[in-house]
């Protein structure tokens, strides 16, 4: 399932975009730096109709942030009780929040036609693996108990994130496949991280791409890691190292052409269908990762997240 074959080049209006609105996403300055350079992006006002509610869940160093988010009624299925999402944001699990990623919340809220939870874990490198995994699995178990109270079916539970919210994704689908549940429908992954193969042809391609190359990859993954001891990868940092991916719930797994982690989303892919996974693969030749912040502005960018809503949305509402 290669990907790397011959790929026209990026999108003739992202770049335009990029360069009236120039981001690149870089660990220099140190982390505080990168966050408020994250922070200081523009963005525009998406689905102001839809109600939130800020909330904290217990974790296991204290309260984990959350903003549930509800779909106007109409996008639904005829009023019947709606699915549910859990999101997990990316930014190199180190950057990004609630708010820099609300309207990629609001977004999966429509799209979808779900309640969203969206969870704001702990980063590194102030909070290095395995912060991260530890909130995002409590947050999940907590979704799938508290559901009812928000509205929705739990019996419809979804995950989805981007990048380092993919990585997530798959992280805690199979936990919650090795603890007996919560059961997932669905995991929806947007450009995710899951291999920690920088040999893979698309980091070298991608190396000095648009608003991530391989520099800040490693350098994000770096504050990610902290001291770990690399030599023996568990599978709740590198997902597509589990020894058995059975069992799991279907995928969609979205990568960009122009993206270092293009063939590691691909891999993925890959890895799944080959232990019995239904794992759809969609490779956006023209695009960049982060392409979701896009949507909506850039045709090609949008085209490529309804494609990704459409099938979360056809998993969480099929009869």
């Amino acid at each position: 399932m290669s990907v790397a074959e011959e790929k026209p080049a990026v999108d003739a209006i992202l770049l335009k975009v990029l360069e009236a609105v120039p981001f690149q996403l870089t660990t220099d300055g140190g982390v505080e730096a990168s966050r408020q350079r994250f922070r200081d992006l523009p963005r525009r006002q998406v689905h102001p109709e839809v109600r939130t509610e800020n909330r904290t869940v217990d974790g296991p160093a204290g309260p984990i942030p959350i903003r549930v988010y509800w779909p106007p009624r109409d996008t639904g299925d005829n009023g019947a009780t709606p699915p549910i999402v859990l999101f997990i944001h990316g930014g190199g699990w180190s950057i990004g929040d609630l708010d820099t990623y609300d309207g990629d919340a609001r977004n999966h809220a429509v799209g979808a036609g779900a309640v969203v939870v969206s969870v704001d874990y702990r980063l590194a490198p102030e909070h290095p693996y395995p912060a991260a995994v530890e909130d995002a699995w409590a947050a999940t178990q907590w979704v799938a108990a508290h559901a009812g109270e928000l509205g929705a079916d739990p019996e419809r539970l979804a995950v989805a994130g981007d990048s380092a919210g993919g990585n997530l994704v798959a992280v805690v689908a199979q936990l919650a496949r090795d603890a007996g549940g919560p059961a997932i429908r669905f995991q929806l992954l947007w450009y995710p991280a899951t291999t920690w193969d920088t040999s893979l042809p698309s980091f070298t391609e991608n190396a000095n791409a648009p608003l991530m190359g391989g520099s800040a990859a490693k350098g994000f993954s770096r504050w990610y890691v902290g001291n770990l001891d690399l030599s023996d990868m568990p599978a709740t940092l590198a997902p597509a190292r589990a020894k058995n991916l059975a069992g799991l719930p279907p995928a969609y797994i979205a990568v960009a052409g122009h993206d270092p982690l293009r063939d590691d989303g691909a891999r993925y892919a890959e890895l799944l269908a080959a232990a019995g996974v239904p794992a759809e693969l969609h490779n956006a030749k023209t695009l960049i990762h982060g392409y979701l912040g896009y949507a909506g502005v850039v045709p090609a960018a949008t085209e490529a997240t309804e494609r990704g809503m459409k099938a979360l949305r056809t998993a969480l509402h099929a009869t």
